[in-house]
């Protein structure tokens, strides 16, 4: 099956920000030449080439925001020192500050303001305009910085509220389907062990009341039995079908399956085993199985991953699996419900249940990384497998 590629694979940017790029380079030029324009100044190449190398920098500005502002900054500096230019504020310098403000921490945000108003005068002439200009570019600076905090808390205000509704939203299904169940367990299963206890009362002298209490407690069985199948029903309503049932339920076994279906769906992944494999509760395999599928599904789905890697840990008392990618649509602080509504909630759910912990999140680095640990002590049997690490390499 062919790979799907994408035009930014491999990339340190993604399409919107070659956008904004562009849009910022255009303006800034558009902006340049108006002013010399006007000022009769020949237009030079120097000038427009920096202007342009200024815009390029911002493609890098989600992974490296703060190297950005230094570079748009220098470049500026320098575009000062050997044009000459009225007061000006770039549109490249206004995306570099306002991507700091957003992604970063409030004091970073100041720090970053603090710098750029000067270096944003170096090179400009001293005359009556100067202060004018320095004024210009303090009030642009602060409204720049200012909108990326407000719309960063803004994010995070959203992003608690997402979380309150999706936990709300949990909580209310948990007691509507413990209500059910209640009254399932209630009714159906008392009223089997009644008629089961009748029967074996009646079954040596009354061998008719017996069979009716039988056929009673049969349908009871069925009827609960079918209640059950539709509070599960309710349960998987939403997920994505399988293809096919898995028979039995997948395991640890089954993780290069969902590798290889990975990589068919144009993401490269890798694969590594360390530690001595050996057999795990069905338990602890189907839920390794069902963190990975979760967490390659939302790198296909929310992160603009060219790569993602599933490494598998066997400790003694625990196994480990992490996934992560490098994709470069998720930025540093969002939470996990944010990739795939209550999706990964339900996987820390199923973790939990096991006695695990589950942490999921944005690195440092860039892309997004599912962190299992799994209680998973000795003792069953191992597979008469080998017990050094093995990798496959991305293909």
């Amino acid at each position: 099956m062919a790979l799907r590629h994408d035009a930014t694979e491999g990339l340190p940017w993604t399409r919107p920000d070659a956008l904004v790029a562009v849009g910022a380079a255009a303006v800034d030029l558009v902006g340049y030449s108006l002013g010399a324009l006007d000022e009769n100044r020949p237009l030079t190449v120097p000038a427009l080439a920096l202007l342009v190398a200024a815009a390029l920098c911002v493609t890098a500005r989600r992974t490296r925001p703060r190297a950005t502002l230094a570079a748009v900054l220098g470049l500026g500096a320098l575009l000062n020192l050997t044009t000459p230019l009225g007061a000006h504020f770039t549109a490249a310098l206004t995306v570099a500050l306002y991507t700091v403000a957003r992604l970063r921490r409030t004091r970073d945000a100041v720090l970053a303001t603090a710098v750029t108003v000067p270096a944003s005068l170096v090179g400009q002439t001293g005359d009556g305009t100067w202060d004018m200009a320095a004024l210009g570019n303090t009030v642009a600076a602060a409204l720049v910085a200012g909108a990326g905090i407000l719309m960063r808390r803004r994010a995070q205000q959203a992003e608690e509220h997402r979380v309150l509704l999706a936990e709300r939203a949990v909580a209310a299904e948990r007691r509507r389907i413990a209500r059910e169940l209640h009254d399932i367990v209630a009714h159906h299963i008392t009223t089997m062990q009644l008629m089961a206890g009748g029967a074996r009362a009646n079954l040596a002298h009354d061998p008719e009341a017996a069979r009716e209490a039988l056929t009673t407690l049969e349908g009871s069985g069925r009827t609960a039995l079918r209640e059950m199948r539709q509070l599960l029903d309710v349960l998987r309503a939403g997920e994505e079908p399988e293809p096919a049932p898995p028979a039995p339920q997948p395991g640890a076994d089954d993780l290069e399956r969902l590798v290889t279906e990975s990589r068919q769906a144009g993401t490269q992944t890798g694969f590594t085993v360390d530690g001595p494999v050996r057999a795990l509760p069905p338990s602890v395999g189907l839920t390794v199985f069902r963190v990975v599928q979760e967490a390659l599904t939302n790198t296909r789905k929310h992160a603009e991953a060219a790569q993602a890697h599933v490494r598998l840990t066997y400790a003694p008392q625990q196994v480990e699996v992490e996934i992560h990618d490098n994709g470069s649509t998720r930025t540093p602080g969002r939470t996990l419900t944010q990739t795939s509504g209550y999706g990964l909630i339900g996987m820390r759910e199923r973790v939990a249940l096991l006695g695990g912990t589950l942490e999921a999140g944005p690195m440092q680095t860039g892309g997004f990384r599912v962190l299992a640990r799994l209680p998973a002590a000795t003792g069953e049997r191992t597979c008469e497998r080998t017990g050094e690490p093995r990798e496959e390499q991305p293909r």
